[in-house]
């Protein structure tokens, strides 16, 4: 569960970082791109006419009138003054395919000075080069260029050229919004499936790793007895028959497999050894991954290799205890296989 809670609140970030980049920037970028186009796609009388209203009304510059040269017809260059009657020689360079440079900046500095202007203001739907920027600066030349020149000319347009360029820049946010929607919510999949992957590899790394340790987790130290005080001679027991029985050695098993010392019938903490040292040497066999008992009369194997292979062995290690000849083996699939689990018995008495 936590794993798609991550997934979802990762694909929300990402969506609303890209959803506030594509609606705050890429759509204003748009609507300024589609506006120059739309401007320069005018005649360069009507935009002249345009520049001409926005001066007036967001500069309060007045057109000069009564000059020799005053034709009363809209131009690409016209003078303009303020309320201080300080003239501006207005320069209007129609067209996105401008790159102006120095040189046009340089002239319309010269022709200013030469109308008794005291600077010019240069108005472009291209660009003004960085030297330009320069020039203009030592020749009391505004630029109004590009992205600058939108912001003012925009109220200008007619009704429906401005609701088309709004509404085509509104419509490609929206796109790239849906398709960043959709890149995110995939990218929260990917990653809370990543993550639960991950997760079950974990646990089933640590359900094979357990029955590994517990098999080779080092056996209990057997307590030593503490030292008595041997018996004196004269307080030693006669040999009665019981003691002659104890005394006489044990058969010696006629079995090969059989372990020296192992009894059929042990005690408890006998056999709890004899399981200890029979889970450590089918864990050295070849083929076997781990040993371990699962119950008192249930020994499962972990293996690597066919069951054909291993069972011989495993077999003649059990057969060697005669208390656990007779115990249950569950031999375990192979891992990363789809073989069901096999119950087997070396012996049945």
């Amino acid at each position: 569960m936590f794993s798609w809670i991550l997934a979802l609140l990762l694909a929300l970030v990402v969506w609303s970082l890209a959803a506030a980049y594509f609606w705050l920037v890429k759509r204003r970028r748009k609507e300024t791109r589609l506006g120059l186009n739309a401007l320069a796609g005018m005649h360069w009388r009507d935009f002249s006419e345009i520049v001409r209203r926005a001066l007036r009304e967001q500069r309060g510059l007045q057109d000069v009138t009564g000059e020799a040269d005053d034709s009363r017809e809209p131009s690409s260059d016209f003078l303009m003054k303020d309320a201080q009657h300080q003239r501006f020689l207005v320069s209007c360079k129609h067209g996105r395919a401008y790159r102006i440079g120095t040189a046009a900046v340089n002239e319309l500095g010269a022709a200013a000075r030469l109308a008794g202007a005291r600077g010019g203001i240069l108005i472009t739907e291209g660009v003004v080069e960085r030297d330009g920027r320069a020039a203009a600066d030592k020749q009391s030349v505004e630029v109004l260029d590009g992205t600058l020149l939108w912001p003012i000319l925009q109220p200008y347009l007619a009704g429906d050229v401005e609701a088309r360029v709004k509404h085509e820049a509104r419509r490609e946010a929206v796109r790239r919004i849906s398709i960043a929607a959709l890149g995110s919510l995939t990218l929260g999949l990917l990653v809370g499936m990543g993550y639960l992957t991950s997760r079950l590899d974990q646990t089933a790394r640590a359900s094979v790793d357990a029955p590994v340790a517990a098999a080779q987790a080092p056996a209990p130290a057997p307590m030593v007895a503490s030292p008595q005080a041997a018996p004196a001679p004269s307080q030693l027991p006669g040999p009665g028959p019981a003691a002659a029985d104890a005394l006489r050695p044990a058969p010696r098993s006629t079995d090969p497999n059989h372990v020296l010392g192992t009894v059929a019938d042990p005690d408890a903490a006998t056999l709890a050894r004899y399981q200890r040292e029979l889970a450590t040497l089918l864990g050295q066999q070849n083929g076997v991954l781990s040993a371990f008992w699962q119950t008192r009369q249930t020994l499962a194997i972990n293996r690597s290799a066919e069951i054909d292979e291993v069972w011989p062995q495993i077999c003649s290690q059990v057969k060697r205890y005669p208390a656990l000849r007779t115990v249950r083996i569950q031999l375990n699939p192979r891992i990363g296989t789809d073989e069901p689990v096999r119950w087997r018995q070396c012996a049945t008495s």
